[in-house]
Protein backbone atom coordinates (compact mmCIF):
# COMPACT_ATOMS: atom_id res chain seq x y z
CA UNK A 1 0.00 0.00 0.00
CA UNK A 2 0.99 3.55 -0.88
CA UNK A 3 1.03 6.21 2.11
CA UNK A 4 -0.18 10.04 1.41
CA UNK A 5 3.77 10.97 0.93
CA UNK A 6 3.99 8.50 -2.07
CA UNK A 7 0.89 9.27 -3.60
CA UNK A 8 1.13 13.03 -3.31
CA UNK A 9 4.91 12.49 -5.38
CA UNK A 10 3.32 10.33 -8.26
CA UNK A 11 0.68 12.65 -8.87
CA UNK A 12 3.30 15.60 -8.86
CA UNK A 13 5.39 14.36 -11.49
CA UNK A 14 3.24 14.52 -13.89
CA UNK A 15 2.72 17.82 -13.34
CA UNK A 16 3.14 21.07 -15.45
CA UNK A 17 5.98 22.65 -13.07
CA UNK A 18 8.01 19.55 -13.84
CA UNK A 19 7.68 19.08 -17.68
CA UNK A 20 7.76 22.62 -18.60
CA UNK A 21 10.88 22.34 -16.62
CA UNK A 22 12.56 19.70 -18.38
CA UNK A 23 11.16 20.54 -21.79
CA UNK A 24 12.92 24.37 -20.88
CA UNK A 25 15.72 23.25 -19.22
CA UNK A 26 16.96 19.57 -20.03
CA UNK A 27 16.63 18.62 -16.63
CA UNK A 28 14.14 18.97 -13.33
CA UNK A 29 15.36 18.84 -9.64
CA UNK A 30 11.95 18.67 -8.69
CA UNK A 31 11.22 15.44 -10.66
CA UNK A 32 14.43 13.69 -8.77
CA UNK A 33 12.69 15.07 -5.12
CA UNK A 34 9.40 13.25 -5.98
CA UNK A 35 10.84 10.26 -7.09
CA UNK A 36 12.56 9.81 -3.54
CA UNK A 37 9.94 10.66 -2.51
CA UNK A 38 7.54 8.14 -4.20
CA UNK A 39 10.21 5.68 -3.33
CA UNK A 40 10.34 4.25 -7.02
CA UNK A 41 14.23 5.08 -7.10
CA UNK A 42 15.32 1.74 -5.10
CA UNK A 43 13.65 -0.54 -7.62
CA UNK A 44 15.31 0.81 -10.32
CA UNK A 45 18.55 -0.02 -12.31
CA UNK A 46 18.95 3.13 -13.04
CA UNK A 47 21.90 2.60 -15.63
CA UNK A 48 19.40 0.57 -17.60
CA UNK A 49 16.00 2.57 -16.82
CA UNK A 50 15.48 6.29 -18.87
CA UNK A 51 13.74 8.89 -17.84
CA UNK A 52 10.92 7.81 -19.20
CA UNK A 53 10.73 4.94 -18.40
CA UNK A 54 10.32 6.42 -15.10
CA UNK A 55 7.52 8.51 -15.41
CA UNK A 56 6.02 5.21 -17.11
CA UNK A 57 6.49 3.22 -13.94
CA UNK A 58 5.08 6.62 -11.70
CA UNK A 59 2.11 6.49 -14.07
CA UNK A 60 1.50 2.62 -13.67
CA UNK A 61 1.20 2.74 -9.88
CA UNK A 62 -1.02 6.22 -10.21
CA UNK A 63 -3.35 4.36 -12.35
CA UNK A 64 -4.43 1.76 -9.77
CA UNK A 65 -8.28 2.27 -8.60
CA UNK A 66 -8.21 4.49 -5.21
CA UNK A 67 -5.57 6.81 -5.82
CA UNK A 68 -6.20 7.57 -9.77
CA UNK A 69 -5.93 11.23 -9.69
CA UNK A 70 -7.53 13.93 -12.37
CA UNK A 71 -4.23 13.11 -14.57
CA UNK A 72 -5.40 9.68 -15.02
CA UNK A 73 -8.51 9.98 -15.63
CA UNK A 74 -7.44 12.73 -18.19
CA UNK A 75 -5.11 9.94 -20.05
CA UNK A 76 -8.09 8.10 -19.80
CA UNK A 77 -9.67 10.43 -22.04
CA UNK A 78 -7.24 11.50 -24.36
CA UNK A 79 -6.17 7.78 -25.41
CA UNK A 80 -9.86 6.73 -25.98
CA UNK A 81 -11.16 9.28 -27.40
CA UNK A 82 -8.88 12.50 -28.72
CA UNK A 83 -6.25 9.65 -30.17
CA UNK A 84 -8.56 6.64 -30.05
CA UNK A 85 -12.19 8.14 -32.05
CA UNK A 86 -10.50 11.14 -33.19
CA UNK A 87 -7.54 12.73 -34.82
CA UNK A 88 -5.08 15.67 -34.34
CA UNK A 89 -5.94 16.63 -37.80
CA UNK A 90 -9.53 16.98 -37.11
CA UNK A 91 -10.09 17.30 -33.21
CA UNK A 92 -8.24 19.68 -30.73
CA UNK A 93 -8.19 19.49 -26.82
CA UNK A 94 -8.39 22.24 -24.32
CA UNK A 95 -7.61 21.98 -20.37
CA UNK A 96 -8.13 24.34 -18.02
CA UNK A 97 -10.59 25.85 -19.66
CA UNK A 98 -12.42 28.96 -18.12
CA UNK A 99 -16.14 28.96 -18.29
CA UNK A 100 -17.66 31.90 -15.41
CA UNK A 101 -16.80 31.30 -12.44
CA UNK A 102 -15.36 27.30 -13.40
CA UNK A 103 -11.98 26.33 -14.88
CA UNK A 104 -13.44 22.90 -17.26
CA UNK A 105 -11.16 20.17 -16.79
CA UNK A 106 -10.88 19.04 -20.38
CA UNK A 107 -12.63 19.82 -23.28
CA UNK A 108 -12.42 18.21 -26.87
CA UNK A 109 -13.34 19.96 -30.39
CA UNK A 110 -14.50 17.79 -33.17
CA UNK A 111 -17.85 18.63 -35.17
CA UNK A 112 -18.94 20.46 -31.73
CA UNK A 113 -17.40 20.89 -28.46
CA UNK A 114 -17.50 18.37 -25.53
CA UNK A 115 -16.78 19.08 -21.73
CA UNK A 116 -15.79 16.30 -19.68
CA UNK A 117 -15.70 17.27 -15.76
CA UNK A 118 -12.95 14.78 -13.92
CA UNK A 119 -14.36 13.61 -10.40
CA UNK A 120 -11.30 11.42 -9.74
CA UNK A 121 -11.50 9.04 -6.62
CA UNK A 122 -10.21 11.74 -4.20
CA UNK A 123 -12.96 14.35 -5.30
CA UNK A 124 -15.86 15.20 -3.85
CA UNK A 125 -18.95 16.44 -5.59
CA UNK A 126 -20.12 19.99 -3.89
CA UNK A 127 -19.06 21.94 -6.65
CA UNK A 128 -20.71 19.99 -9.45
CA UNK A 129 -24.20 21.73 -9.80
CA UNK A 130 -22.66 24.82 -10.22
CA UNK A 131 -20.01 23.38 -12.40
CA UNK A 132 -22.34 22.19 -14.54
CA UNK A 133 -24.51 25.55 -14.47
CA UNK A 134 -21.46 27.74 -16.13
CA UNK A 135 -20.57 24.63 -18.38
CA UNK A 136 -23.64 24.63 -20.09
CA UNK A 137 -23.51 28.57 -20.83
CA UNK A 138 -20.53 27.93 -23.47
CA UNK A 139 -20.94 24.42 -24.41
CA UNK A 140 -23.64 22.11 -25.87
CA UNK A 141 -22.38 18.85 -24.71
CA UNK A 142 -21.43 17.72 -21.11
CA UNK A 143 -19.92 14.66 -19.30
CA UNK A 144 -18.60 13.54 -16.12
CA UNK A 145 -16.86 11.36 -16.14
CA UNK A 146 -15.57 9.48 -12.37
CA UNK A 147 -15.21 6.03 -10.60
CA UNK A 148 -17.64 3.34 -8.82
CA UNK A 149 -17.89 5.05 -5.83
CA UNK A 150 -19.40 8.37 -7.33
CA UNK A 151 -21.43 7.42 -10.16
CA UNK A 152 -24.73 6.75 -8.45
CA UNK A 153 -24.43 10.40 -6.95
CA UNK A 154 -23.72 11.49 -10.09
CA UNK A 155 -26.85 10.53 -12.06
CA UNK A 156 -28.76 11.79 -8.99
CA UNK A 157 -27.69 15.06 -9.11
CA UNK A 158 -27.19 16.12 -13.08
CA UNK A 159 -29.87 17.22 -15.19
CA UNK A 160 -30.56 14.03 -18.25
CA UNK A 161 -29.15 16.13 -20.35
CA UNK A 162 -25.42 15.72 -18.74
CA UNK A 163 -23.77 12.24 -20.37
CA UNK A 164 -22.08 10.04 -17.05
CA UNK A 165 -19.00 8.04 -18.13
CA UNK A 166 -16.96 5.59 -15.69
CA UNK A 167 -13.76 4.90 -15.62
CA UNK A 168 -13.71 1.13 -15.47
CA UNK A 169 -10.30 0.70 -15.89
CA UNK A 170 -7.39 3.07 -16.08
CA UNK A 171 -7.79 2.76 -19.98
CA UNK A 172 -10.88 1.57 -20.09
CA UNK A 173 -14.27 3.82 -19.82
CA UNK A 174 -17.79 2.90 -19.82
CA UNK A 175 -20.82 4.84 -21.33
CA UNK A 176 -23.64 5.03 -18.00
CA UNK A 177 -25.62 7.82 -19.76
CA UNK A 178 -25.12 9.62 -22.91
CA UNK A 179 -25.01 13.58 -23.06
CA UNK A 180 -27.70 14.93 -25.28
CA UNK A 181 -26.64 18.33 -26.92
CA UNK A 182 -28.24 21.19 -25.80
CA UNK A 183 -27.53 25.23 -26.97
CA UNK A 184 -30.48 26.31 -24.94
CA UNK A 185 -28.37 27.94 -22.31
CA UNK A 186 -25.48 28.98 -24.19
CA UNK A 187 -24.69 32.45 -23.59
CA UNK A 188 -22.90 34.89 -25.77
CA UNK A 189 -21.49 36.69 -23.32
CA UNK A 190 -20.20 34.10 -21.51
CA UNK A 191 -17.98 32.52 -23.96
CA UNK A 192 -16.82 36.20 -25.22
CA UNK A 193 -15.36 36.43 -21.59
CA UNK A 194 -14.02 32.97 -21.96
CA UNK A 195 -11.87 33.16 -25.12
CA UNK A 196 -8.81 35.17 -25.63
CA UNK A 197 -8.93 39.09 -27.29
CA UNK A 198 -8.05 37.89 -30.93
CA UNK A 199 -9.97 34.70 -30.40
CA UNK A 200 -13.10 37.20 -29.95
CA UNK A 201 -12.17 39.33 -32.69
CA UNK A 202 -11.87 36.29 -35.11
CA UNK A 203 -15.35 34.99 -34.34
CA UNK A 204 -16.77 38.24 -35.00
CA UNK A 205 -14.86 38.78 -37.98
CA UNK A 206 -16.02 35.27 -38.52
CA UNK A 207 -19.90 36.57 -38.58
CA UNK A 208 -19.29 39.33 -40.58
CA UNK A 209 -19.23 42.06 -37.69
CA UNK A 210 -17.68 45.27 -38.10
CA UNK A 211 -15.39 46.48 -35.35
CA UNK A 212 -14.79 50.51 -34.06
CA UNK A 213 -11.09 51.63 -34.16
CA UNK A 214 -11.30 52.27 -30.54
CA UNK A 215 -8.22 52.53 -28.55
CA UNK A 216 -6.56 49.31 -26.68
CA UNK A 217 -8.65 50.26 -23.47
CA UNK A 218 -12.03 49.88 -24.86
CA UNK A 219 -11.79 47.41 -27.35
CA UNK A 220 -12.51 44.30 -24.41
CA UNK A 221 -15.92 46.36 -23.46
CA UNK A 222 -16.94 47.32 -27.15
CA UNK A 223 -16.76 43.61 -28.12
CA UNK A 224 -18.79 42.26 -25.16
CA UNK A 225 -21.12 44.78 -25.86
CA UNK A 226 -21.20 43.31 -29.42
CA UNK A 227 -21.47 39.44 -28.42
CA UNK A 228 -24.09 40.49 -26.14
CA UNK A 229 -26.59 41.31 -29.10
CA UNK A 230 -25.43 37.97 -30.95
CA UNK A 231 -27.22 35.02 -31.37
CA UNK A 232 -25.75 32.70 -28.79
CA UNK A 233 -26.08 29.52 -31.25
CA UNK A 234 -24.57 31.07 -33.80
CA UNK A 235 -21.71 32.39 -31.29
CA UNK A 236 -21.67 28.91 -30.39
CA UNK A 237 -20.48 27.70 -33.65
CA UNK A 238 -18.31 30.35 -34.72
CA UNK A 239 -16.58 29.61 -31.31
CA UNK A 240 -15.88 26.04 -32.14
CA UNK A 241 -14.90 26.60 -35.32
CA UNK A 242 -12.04 29.57 -34.10
CA UNK A 243 -10.68 27.41 -31.30
CA UNK A 244 -10.05 24.17 -33.19
CA UNK A 245 -8.02 26.84 -35.23
CA UNK A 246 -6.42 28.93 -32.95
CA UNK A 247 -5.68 25.50 -30.93
CA UNK A 248 -4.97 22.97 -33.48
CA UNK A 249 -2.68 20.35 -31.68
CA UNK A 250 -1.51 18.94 -35.40
CA UNK A 251 1.96 20.46 -34.83
CA UNK A 252 2.46 18.10 -32.07
CA UNK A 253 2.48 14.89 -33.46
CA UNK A 254 5.65 14.08 -34.57
CA UNK A 255 6.29 15.43 -30.44
CA UNK A 256 3.75 12.63 -29.51
CA UNK A 257 4.86 9.78 -31.20
CA UNK A 258 8.51 10.36 -29.62
CA UNK A 259 7.18 10.34 -25.86
CA UNK A 260 5.95 7.32 -23.52
CA UNK A 261 2.69 6.97 -23.89
CA UNK A 262 2.49 8.29 -20.35
CA UNK A 263 3.47 11.83 -20.97
CA UNK A 264 1.34 12.45 -24.34
CA UNK A 265 -1.54 13.87 -22.23
CA UNK A 266 1.12 15.95 -20.29
CA UNK A 267 2.23 17.33 -24.06
CA UNK A 268 -1.19 18.20 -25.48
CA UNK A 269 -1.84 20.57 -22.44
CA UNK A 270 1.42 22.13 -21.80
CA UNK A 271 2.58 24.91 -24.02
CA UNK A 272 5.87 24.06 -25.42
CA UNK A 273 8.00 25.86 -27.83
CA UNK A 274 8.62 23.98 -30.97
CA UNK A 275 12.15 24.53 -30.37
CA UNK A 276 11.98 22.77 -27.28
CA UNK A 277 10.55 19.47 -28.22
CA UNK A 278 13.78 18.52 -28.96
CA UNK A 279 15.60 18.96 -25.39
CA UNK A 280 12.62 17.31 -23.82
CA UNK A 281 13.04 13.77 -25.97
CA UNK A 282 16.63 13.87 -25.47
CA UNK A 283 16.50 14.54 -21.87
CA UNK A 284 13.75 11.91 -21.49
CA UNK A 285 15.83 9.19 -23.05
CA UNK A 286 19.31 9.44 -20.97
CA UNK A 287 19.05 6.91 -18.02
CA UNK A 288 17.85 7.85 -14.98
CA UNK A 289 20.98 7.73 -13.29
CA UNK A 290 21.72 11.00 -14.80
CA UNK A 291 18.25 12.29 -12.47
CA UNK A 292 20.12 12.40 -9.68
CA UNK A 293 22.64 14.85 -10.75
CA UNK A 294 19.71 17.36 -11.06
CA UNK A 295 19.39 17.72 -6.97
Amino acid sequence: MLNPTQISALSRIFSAAVFSEMALKGYSALFTRLLWESELLPDFSRSETTIGDAFDSAFTLLRKSGIRNEYVYRAALTHNLLLGKHSLRTASLLTEFRIGSCKADMIILNGTGTVYEIKSDRDSLVRLDNQIINYKKAFSKIYVIAGSAHIDEILDKTPKDIGVLKLVRWNRISTIREAIENTESICSSTICESLRLQESLEVLNDLGIDIPQVSNIKIRGVIKDLFADLDPKVVHQSMIKTLKRTRNLAPLRELLAQLPKALQPAALSAQLRTKDHERLIKTLNQPLDEALKWV
